[in-house]
């Protein structure tokens, strides 16, 4: 639920600056009586704002899109108390150095670059139907050529120096956030352990109840149904072994059923299936290139299959985190096309956030978990380089 707030809430960062963007300019400007055209530009900046995290290069688009239309006058063009409007590419270029995306977090240098020049352009540059411009503005006597130039650096300055302060936000925040993961997944992987010992315990009771008293029931049940055959169908003797085998009978059941109950029970029913994307999410947000695919028609599983491919996913990829980096990618497939679910994890990466001291319990404690839930898991070193491969299969219901 924290990590869901969390996402959320820095989703909605870019959006809530949008509006309050918006509505401070539209107060400042009230007065005005052309207020419908500066009210249009401003809601394409505000629009460019509230999108720079689900949209990022909608946003980087809008920014340019709308300079080069002023200076090509299909847009009203800045005038002398609107033209602070332009800190709109600061802001929207600073949101997407924040980002995730590596692609587009370096493809805003040259959006602001281009930006920058319209915006001086349509600042600097007078017209025969507009001459009202920096110039008149501000008193200015250097020319247009000079005052061209000096607005494109300022604003280029001003916006570069948004967006290197926008990628050390993210980036900072990114590998805060990674190691804070890490320290949860120690913390966990010691609850884990823990737990898994006391799985251990628990499916080793329900193999030794499984193989002597289910055992011994069904030789009961079917010595008592030969004696009642050999018997005969009447009398008190073929009736007292149909009880015998009855009862031995339903015993069985029951003892099938505490053994599932004892298998199935523990913290695992707390996530199961459903909670497999959120994992992949989760490492999205810490910069991971993280992948998640489903092959097949999905069948059940169980509760403690279920849980056992969560964590089995969830340890794959904290693995992924502290030894190969959250720049890492990361694929995670299931399979549903078999007799059960296959899952295959891949990962590639070379930036480790802790080193290894030795060997760890993460893969020994997924070997683990996929043998109790009926399956199993390997984990090793792919084909290419700085690959790692974890490959598993379990049962689905009714074929254990």
């Amino acid at each position: 639920m924290t990590s869901f707030l969390r996402r959320r809430a820095r989703h909605l960062l870019a959006p809530a600056a949008g509006a309050v963007y918006l509505v401070l300019w539209i107060v400042a400007e009230a007065g005005r009586s052309d207020l419908t055209g500066h009210v249009l530009v401003v809601s394409a900046f505000a629009v460019a704002i509230g999108l720079a995290n689900w949209m990022p290069a909608t946003a980087l688009g809008l920014v340019v899109v709308v300079p080069l239309l002023q200076a090509l006058h299909l847009l009203p063009g800045p005038q002398a108390t609107t033209w602070p409007t332009y800190l709109a590419v600061a802001i929207v270029v600073g949101l997407v150095g924040a980002g995730r995306s590596g692609l587009l977090r370096w493809l805003a240098v040259p959006v602001l670059g281009l930006a920058s020049a319209a915006a001086a352009w349509a600042m600097a540059v007078p017209t025969v139907a507009d001459p009202d411009v920096w110039g008149n503005w501000t008193a200015s006597r250097s020319g247009t050529r000079n005052d061209l130039v000096l607005l494109t650096l300022a604003l280029a300055g001003a916006s570069g120096i948004a967006w290197a302060v926008g990628v050390a936000v993210g980036a900072a925040w990114r590998i805060g956030l990674a190691r804070v993961r890490v320290v949860e997944a120690e913390r966990e992987t010691e609850v884990t352990t823990a737990e898994l010992r006391a799985e251990q315990d628990r499916a080793r009771i329900a193999r030794d109840v499984h193989d002597s008293l289910a055992h011994s029931l069904a030789v009961v049940v079917s010595q008592a149904q030969g004696a009642a055959a050999v018997a005969g169908p009447d009398g008190p003797t073929a009736t007292a072994l149909r009880d015998i085998a009855d009862v031995s009978r339903n015993a069985l059941g029951d003892v099938r059923s505490l053994v599932e109950r004892i298998q199935g029970s523990g913290p695992d029913a707390v996530h199961g299936l459903a909670d497999v994307p959120d994992l992949v999410e989760d490492m999205r947000e810490l910069g991971m290139q993280a992948s998640f695919e489903q092959h097949g028609d999905p069948v059940s599983l169980g509760t403690a299959v279920g849980g056992a491919v969560h964590r089995i996913v969830q340890e794959s990829l904290t693995n992924v985190l502290k030894h190969q980096g959250r720049t890492a990618s990361a694929r995670v497939v299931l399979d549903w096309r078999g007799a059960g679910l296959g899952i295959v994890v891949t990962s590639r990466g070379d930036a480790p956030l802790v080193r290894l001291d030795g060997v760890g319990s993460g893969v020994n404690g997924m070997r683990e978990r996929a043998r109790l839930a009926g399956g199993w898991l390997r984990a090793g070193v792919g084909d290419e380089p700085d690959e790692f491969v974890v490959t598993g299969w379990l049962p689905a219901e009714g074929t254990r």
